[in-house]
């Protein structure tokens, strides 16, 4: 049985990992930018290889983080279910819920 507490949990939940997402997108980006700018400056080849590994460590992360983030709303979502079920309409954990859910939609997709 799911209760407010679980939901403001799953709430907070998606909140974090939306969070950690868009992080590591800007780390890609900025890692990206650094790497280029070091090729461009012919830096040593040993440091642009670790530049290179960086960069492909920050880029594993980002299918990783937005799998947890699909799992995440996916359990926001069933947990909301069986709240309306169970006669739960109202409250402010419900409405933080129904906030969130079209933000991380979103954001899933523009990703």
């Amino acid at each position: 049985m799911a209760s407010m507490r679980n939901l403001k949990i799953k709430t907070s939940t998606c909140k974090r990992i939306a969070k950690e997402l868009q992080s590591y997108e800007k780390e890609v980006q900025l890692e990206t930018a650094k790497t280029a700018d070091m090729k461009s400056r012919g830096a040593d080849p040993y440091d642009l290889k670790q530049q290179e590994n960086v960069l492909a460590e920050s880029r594993m992360m980002v299918p990783d983080c937005r799998r947890r983030l699909e799992n995440a709303l996916a359990d926001l979502r069933s947990t909301l279910a069986e709240l309306h079920e169970g006669g739960e309409n109202k409250g402010t954990e419900i409405d933080d819920a129904l906030l969130i859910i079209p933000e991380v939609q979103q954001l899933l997709e523009a990703s």
